[in-house]
């Protein structure tokens, strides 16, 4: 058997520039990786989604053929790539009133796919069916959240509770609303019973809010109601918006087309 031979002074050098060199490289791949993560995080931060909820009142005879061809609308609008979600309801109280909520990743995309087959089926439905031409609110999601997060469905015994509240706020206490909404907004979404919570701004006027909270069953809409963390919103309606009871601002969903959607479930 050979002895092993002692490394010279120069293998030694060598072997510990070797080191620095693979130390160095892998250090700046990641920094490199690093700083392209944030770029791309702070684009989708800087980029200006399309958010609109739109609004449309039905004639009875006209209900269900009017679902149907909103159902196709939604299912052909989830599958397009630039859109981030799209959900249809009518209200629990008064099913002549439907709502369509949807967030593209642009305006020109968004455009782009009203021009399709069946963007054009939803208008010349509306034609006969609607009570009154349809209203599209433009909105501005604060603290937003992604398409995977938008995606989310409760699980399949739980029974899905979709609350809408409009929001209109006295002049000059809108920032407070907001931080308030700040404040609370991550410990809403981190009770274990919510599923989809947003607080939008309407763009047209910066006094006018709407959330849309989606709760795994009313158990968990009451635990929310029970929350600490909701108080200070609470506070604030009873005394800063416009028109009381804030009550009056609340739209019970039922969702009619929760089985064609692709989602997450949590």
């Amino acid at each position: 058997m050979k002895a092993k031979m002692p490394l010279s002074i120069l293998q030694k050098t060598g072997m510990f520039f070797l080191i620095l060199f693979v130390l160095f490289g892998t250090l700046a791949t990641a920094q490199k990786s690093t700083k392209t993560d944030k770029t791309f995080a702070e684009g989708l931060k800087n980029q200006e989604i399309a958010a609109i909820i739109t609004r449309y009142e039905v004639k009875k005879e006209s209900q269900e053929k009017f679902r149907k061809v909103l159902r196709d609308y939604v299912l052909e609008s989830i599958s397009n790539e630039s859109n981030i979600m799209s959900e249809a309801y009518f209200e629990q109280e008064n099913q002549s009133v439907i709502w369509l909520f949807e967030r593209w990743t642009d305006q020109k995309e968004f455009n782009k796919f009203k021009s399709n087959s069946k963007s054009k089926g939803v208008i010349t439905s509306g034609k006969t069916a609607f009570v009154k031409p349809e209203k599209r609110i433009y909105v501005r999601d604060l603290e937003p959240i992604s398409k995977k997060e938008w995606r989310k469905t409760s699980k399949k015994e739980d029974n899905q509770l979709t609350i809408m509240l409009f929001v209109d706020a006295k002049a000059g206490t809108e920032e407070n609303f907001k931080a308030i909404y700040h404040t609370a907004m991550p410990q809403f979404r981190s009770e274990p019973g919510v599923v989809t919570y947003q607080l939008s701004e309407l763009k047209d006027d910066k006094t006018q809010f709407v959330t849309f909270e989606k709760f795994r069953s009313n158990d968990a809409f009451q635990y929310h109601l029970n929350f600490p963390p909701i108080q200070p919103v609470i506070d604030y309606l009873n005394t800063s918006i416009k028109k009381q009871p804030f009550q009056d601002g609340i739209h019970n969903l039922i969702e009619f087309a929760p089985l064609i959607r692709e989602k997450s479930r949590i």
